[in-house]
């Protein structure tokens, strides 16, 4: 039975994921969240490589677990497959006949040399939704240049425009800190598969989805892409020329992050610093560009940043929420992990861990009415699943499934 039988919206949903690392682990765990059961696909003896990612946990016992794999696996069973052996391929070819949805984020091309490409499966089973994620798309009719290419996280951020747009002024382009374009990928591919999910409600058709984490970063970049197709400028680094103020501001103990887009708030601000003289002088402060030019090392920029840097971070927040103004503290990880409001919304979860005991861990986002109770099952062991997927899903017998393990299949 799938440790998420009868609990959440996609209860009864069967994902059968060829997953390693971050894009495909965090969208099956996204699908796993709200009750799917995920059978992670891992090779044996080795599993995901993700396995071995630091921080590594050990118990007093010795045993060892990745706190890198406990981010992007929970609520998932594992099976341990030999794909190139063909009683591998046997097997996955029949769960594939009883799932639903197939994730790929493996290497373009490695699923299809298997004979487990979307033309195969969905011969064998013609509602599968396959899912591909990967750094500039699959799908054939869609090839360009560098479809062969690989990608990670940081290649996808960099070529998108993100990292052109991130960072000081005069400095290097900078990654964001976050593994964007594997997340987002993920996330657009979950979206992608609840519309295909909704569609075979009314054709019984499945598809294929692509998901390229090129494509997605550009549509993250959309502001200095639209900015560009519209009037030719592009935007630099530390030069913003539509809005200000606008960025982090150092206080007397911190940082506080502020944006100021429209005249009224403008006028908020002004009030706030005890300056109305400043509120809509024609050419110099009546707009946003005008602001942005004269905050580029103009009148403007010791005006709001002196003001702010005479204040604590709480003075600055308190001051300028009290005119009606959008502003908050730059916090770390320690400042989110004990903030108040982000424990009254259940931004993380306590999940019992075999091996590490309780752990603390992000949860998910979104928060829904009627799955008031969080799917908090551990990351599976590496193969701890596999007598009881191939007994609950395809009905094989004890000696089938010795017979298996004895001959390296499993």
């Amino acid at each position: 039975m799938s440790p998420n039988e009868n609990a959440g919206p996609l209860a009864g949903v069967r994902v059968l994921s060829n997953e390693v690392q971050l894009a495909g682990p965090y969208c099956s765990m996204t699908l796993a969240d709200r009750g799917a059961e995920v059978i992670k696909i891992e090779r044996p003896k080795y599993g995901d490589s993700a396995r071995e990612g630091a921080p590594i946990i050990k118990n007093d016992d010795g045993e060892r677990v990745s706190g890198y794999f406990m981010r992007f696996n929970r609520n998932k069973r594992s099976l341990t497959l030999n794909l190139k052996d063909p009683k591998g391929q046997e097997i996955y070819r029949e769960l594939a006949a009883k799932s639903d949805v197939v994730i790929d984020n493996l290497r373009p091309g490695v699923m299809e040399k298997l004979g487990f490409g979307y033309d195969a499966l969905c011969t064998i089973n013609p509602g599968i939704i396959y899912v591909s994620i990967s750094g500039f798309g699959t799908m054939p009719d869609l090839q360009g240049p560098y479809a062969g290419r690989p990608a990670y996280d940081i290649v996808a951020q960099a070529m998108g425009g993100l990292m052109y747009t991130c960072g000081q002024e005069g400095g290097p382009p900078t990654w964001l800190g976050i593994a964007l374009g594997d997340l987002y990928s993920a996330a657009l591919a979950v979206q992608g598969i609840m519309f295909a999910l909704y569609e075979r409600t009314k054709t019984g058709k499945g598809q294929y989805i692509d998901v390229s984490m090129y494509d997605a970063m550009i549509s993250l970049a959309e502001r200095s892409l639209t900015a560009y197709s519209l009037t030719g400028h592009v935007l630099k680094r530390g030069i913003e020329p539509f809005i200000a103020p606008w960025g982090p501001f150092q206080t007397k103990d911190g940082w506080i992050a502020l944006i100021v887009p429209t005249e009224r708030d403008w006028a908020r601000l002004c009030e706030a610093m005890e300056r109305p003289d400043l509120i809509g002088m024609e050419g110099e402060t009546d707009s946003g560009p005008a602001r942005a030019r004269n905050m580029q090392g103009g009148f403007l920029q010791p005006v709001v940043e002196d003001w702010i840097a005479a204040r604590t971070t709480d003075e600055v927040v308190e001051e300028l929420l009290a005119q009606g103004l959008a502003v908050g503290p730059v916090q770390n990880a320690k400042d989110v992990f004990e903030c108040e409001h982000a424990s009254a919304r259940n931004a993380f979860i306590d999940i019992e861990d075999p091996v590490a005991g309780e752990v603390t861990l992000v949860g998910p986002p979104i928060k829904m009415s009627g799955q008031e109770t969080v799917i908090t099952h551990p990351a599976p062991r590496l193969g701890e699943d596999n007598e009881a997927i191939l007994q609950d899903v395809l009905g094989y017998e004890a000696q089938q499934i010795q017979e298996l393990i004895e001959s390296g299949v499993l």
